[in-house]
């Protein structure tokens, strides 16, 4: 299905049909440079997180900006964006039961290919898919640094477990993931730098315990675009994933930025259509619950001051039109900034790519709703 089936290239925005997911390229442009000159000259590979965007073209268009590879999260997700031509991924993840692990293994015949691992049992059964695959999987510790979901103890568990990998024949220990997720949407910059030491220091402890047991540790790889300037000049990450620079979203828009740090735009927006407009105060768009994610907030206005979309349905939108401020027209449309973008992503089939007022480019959601 095309991302809007009444939408064609060369026309204008406003004759987007809606809901539609609009991309600015001008903006996206800008982030990916931004991003690539932030990390110049550092030391410090870029592994972007396609889990925000799940689209080929933009995974190539990272990669063509000085990326090794992108992370993803699904071994779904994985065979989609190999399919589409991105030739390094880490599946930053734990991939368990039978008929994933197969095919994460297969996929090692066609892209290089990693996975984290937080557990000995299933440490062997990768080792057993690898063998029976013919392939050598590469595998990285993932270790807890604070955000308390995936992850094994820092320290001597993880050791232990960056051993079994090794001993595995048709397995690589590849390093240590030391992603401190909660930290990227902390408002404070003094509470981000803090939280990102503290998780720096239990991945170098980690990692200095596994080199002194004579085991190479070529990986530590974590950091989101809330904090990964801070894992840059830690001296312990040598890899960094940032995922949400591509697009922003509400959320990340209201975290307090360090002065220096990179201002990445607004470039991914929800186009909607007011359906009505029934009191003064107040409008109804025909975006809701099922055109944009609201676990991190409601979505925002897009420039448009005093009207605040207030409340969602299944298939609306209610926007509050505050005393003075230019209230929306019958069928005007309106740009809404999406609270989270990745899950707001998942929803669409494609992205409507807009220069300049016209539509030049119509992209897949190429990993939409690769879940498993």
């Amino acid at each position: 299905m095309p991302p809007s089936p009444h939408t064609s290239i060369g026309i204008a925005l406003d004759e987007v049909d809606t809901p539609a997911l609009v991309l600015d390229l001008d903006a996206l442009e800008r982030n990916l440079l931004r991003m690539a000159d932030a990390v110049k000259g550092s030391g410090v590979r870029l592994r972007p997180h396609a889990k925000s965007h799940k689209c080929a073209q933009i995974a190539r268009a990272q990669v063509a900006a000085g990326a090794v590879g992108v992370c993803c999260q699904k071994v779904s997700e994985a065979e989609a964006l190999v399919a589409g031509g991105v030739a390094d991924v880490l599946v930053t993840n734990e991939i368990v039961g039978p008929q994933k692990i197969a095919r994460l293994a297969r996929l090692v015949r066609e892209a290089k290919v990693a996975v984290l691992a937080d557990d000995a049992d299933n440490v062997a059964d990768l080792d057993a898919a690898a063998r029976a695959e013919g392939v050598r999987l590469d595998v990285l510790v993932e270790v807890n640094v604070g955000a308390d979901r995936c992850g094994i103890a820092p320290g001597g568990p993880a050791l232990a477990l960056a051993r079994g990998i090794a001993a595995c024949r048709s397995l690589r220990f590849a390093g240590l993931h030391a992603y401190h997720g909660s930290a990227q949407h902390v408002r404070g910059p003094a509470d981000r730098r803090a939280a990102i030491a503290a998780a720096a220091e239990k991945a170098r402890l980690t990692k200095t315990l596994i080199e002194n047991a004579g085991i190479a540790c070529e990986t530590v790889t974590g950091a989101g675009t809330g904090t990964f300037l801070l894992e840059s000049a830690s001296r312990v990450f040598n890899e960094i994933q940032p995922g949400s620079y591509v697009f922003m979203d509400a959320d990340y828009n209201r975290n307090i930025w360090e002065e220096g740090w990179p201002r990445f735009e607004q470039s991914l927006f929800v186009l909607a259509t007011v359906m009505s407009v029934p009191a003064p105060d107040r409008a109804v768009l025909d975006a809701g619950l099922k055109a944009s994610s609201v676990d991190s907030g409601l979505p925002q206005v897009h420039e448009r001051p005093g009207v605040e979309y207030a409340k969602a349905s299944d298939e609306h939108g209610v926007l509050k039109i505050a005393a003075g401020a230019k209230a929306p027209k019958l069928g005007e449309k309106l740009l809404l900034v999406p609270g989270h973008c990745d899950p707001t992503v998942n929803l669409y089939d494609g992205f409507v790519c807009v220069r300049k007022g016209k539509v030049e480019a119509l992209w897949p959601v190429t990993a939409r709703g690769a879940v498993w």
